[in-house]
């Protein structure tokens, strides 16, 4: 498969919706990085529309058109005609006077060739009496029929694509002529590499944009009509049935647009549902005209896409002769890309790797862009995804690591929001304020358990209150608070350490060494009368006895 679609590393930003909108699972993860799997991808280019990084990209094909246009052979354009609903009020007329500004030999519309294959659909219908045809048109869902579908294979009509029809028609025409088809698919760059010979460079429609900017050349509005393009409907959900003349008895028309339905209905052919049935699919939904670079580049709109393809589009059938059966044929096989299905066993150690112990974990969420947790295991095992994908593992496993920091911490913790109503609150804080569950308190206003008024002021303010000593009369607690707002979250966190010991301590030595005072002062005043009244014995000795007494006094004051 040739790689038409590249990824840009460092635009990567592990966001998952790649593969939530992968139809076939197509993507693998490693090192945080989206890897697009080549021989599962069929090309769908759903990756690149819904990358809101910009990580996936189309490989440019506008240099290999500009080596082709140096070769000095007749260069000719095939253009889809969705370009009608791409290029508001621009008409086939107006693009190849600006295709040959750029320097094509002639452009002509790709419709030619869908009138060629519906012919040949046509007469598969009325000689070969087949059971079931489906439409070989889209590219990517005949990759989706090789490589997840191979029974139903021998339903696939084995018919050139409108692009291939066309571009064989040119160089049939035209001696040593060149093609180059330009259109809304991705997955045409690989089908033209992949089946060699007739359609040489493939341009997406943003591509021919860019390229026209860079050489200033401007789309003149200019809507012209012809009654011959009947076969411009082809891009539209339904638009081959609706050029289709011949409708064979017995036999159930329909057409289907999307990959989800087009797996459907593939399922319930292998399944043996369906039988007489010729079936239009289309990978994207809408046809062509919601191809994947349209989407990119023109703001779609499916109703008004249509109407103006419908418009355009004429009565008649092109003009064009009719090639053998022989020389549109084109020849499906199996594309082998399956890995082996691990067993029940590795796929339980891995659930259990993802916390998911028993059913009811199995949220299958889809977050990580697979249908059910069982479907994300198996990537596991095939090395395409990885036990971190798992947003909601991911959160519990977060929670868990924090849940046990905030319960095991000696510190009570109280978590409010800005109207002041109780978050959360872990058992140091429960105890510090008599509280039994946190059932009781949680969603509660503040007010109902502790004074708000610290809180209000760092809510206003924006400035952390720490270490503020408080005492809670209605706990008899005394504690030391800090009180920090974070924007962010928009959250109050109150950090709370039990002082009340240490108060209690500190009072009753405060109370010890108060009445060591009041002891002193009386044995002073006690020792200062006995003095007095032997002083004429005492003398000196009396007054060094004041003295020391007066310094112990001081002492203890000190304390």
């Amino acid at each position: 498969m040739a790689n038409c679609l590249t990824l840009k590393k460092s635009n990567c930003k592990n966001c998952y919706k790649c593969i939530r909108h992968c139809p076939v699972k197509a993507i693998r993860f490693s090192g945080n990085q989206a890897h697009i799997i080549g021989n599962e991808c069929i090309l769908c280019g759903h990756c690149f529309v819904v990358c809101p990084q910009n990580a996936k990209e189309i490989v440019d094909g506008t240099e290999k058109a500009r080596v082709l246009l140096s070769s000095g052979d007749p260069v000719i354009v095939s253009l889809a005609p969705s370009f009608i609903a791409n290029y508001e009020g621009v008409g086939i007329e107006s693009m190849r006077r600006a295709l040959k500004r750029l320097g094509f030999f002639d452009v002509e519309e790709t419709a030619i060739g869908a009138t060629i294959v519906k012919r040949e659909y046509e007469r598969m219908i009325r000689e070969d009496e087949r059971d079931i045809i489906i439409t070989s048109c889209c590219h990517s869902v005949n990759l989706l029929i090789q490589k997840y579908f191979p029974s139903a294979l021998e339903y696939l009509a084995d018919v050139m694509s409108p692009m291939q029809a066309h571009c064989a028609d040119i160089k049939k025409r035209i001696p040593n002529a060149k093609t180059v088809f330009i259109g809304p698919c991705v997955a045409k760059k690989d089908e033209a590499e992949h089946y060699e010979g007739i359609v040489d460079a493939v341009l997406t429609f943003e591509e021919l944009t860019n390229w026209l900017r860079a050489e200033r050349i401007e789309l003149e509005r200019d809507i012209d009509n012809t009654p011959d393009s009947r076969a411009r409907f082809f891009p539209t959900t339904g638009g081959i049935l609706k050029t289709m003349t011949e409708r064979a008895p017995g036999y159930t028309y329909l057409a289907l647009d999307g990959v989800e339905n087009c797996i459907s209905a593939l399922r319930d052919i292998e399944s043996g549902k369906i039988h007489k049935c010729f079936i239009e699919m289309s990978a994207c939904v809408g046809s062509c005209i919601g191809g994947p670079v349209m989407e990119k580049y023109h703001n779609s709109s499916p109703i008004k896409d249509f109407i103006t393809v419908s418009d355009y589009a004429g009565e008649r059938d092109f003009d064009v002769a009719q090639p053998t059966p022989a020389e549109l044929q084109k020849n499906f096989t199996m594309i082998s890309h399956r890995l082996p299905i691990p067993s029940d066993a590795e796929i339980m150690t891995v659930l259990r790797q993802m916390g998911k112990f028993k059913p009811s974990d199995e949220l299958n969420c889809g977050s990580c862009g697979y249908n059910s947790c069982r479907e994300k295991a198996i990537a596991i095992i095939q090395g395409k995804a990885e036990i971190s994908m798992c947003l909601p593992f991911l959160k519990d496993k977060a929670e868990s690591f924090s849940d046990t920091i905030v319960k095991n911490t000696p510190n009570g913790l109280i978590a409010l929001n800005e109207n002041l109503e109780v978050q959360q609150i872990n058992a140091a804080a429960r105890k510090i304020m008599n509280i039994r569950s946190e059932s009781d308190v949680l969603g509660e206003p503040v007010v109902r358990i502790l004074d708000p008024a610290v809180f209000l002021q760092v809510k206003s303010t924006g400035r952390t209150v720490r270490d503020q000593r408080t005492y809670l009369p209605e706990y008899k607690r005394y504690i030391k608070q800090t009180v920090v707002y974070d924007p962010e979250s928009r959250m109050l966190i109150g950090i709370m350490r039990d002082i009340t010991d240490e108060e209690t301590d500190r009072e009753k030595k405060a109370r010890i060494n108060k009445q060591t005072v009041e002891v002193a002062d009386t044995v002073v005043e006690k020792q200062m009368r006995i003095v007095q009244e032997i002083a004429s014995l005492l003398g000196e000795t009396a007054a060094e006895t004041k003295i020391a007494l007066t310094k112990l006094k001081e002492s203890i004051d000190d304390e």
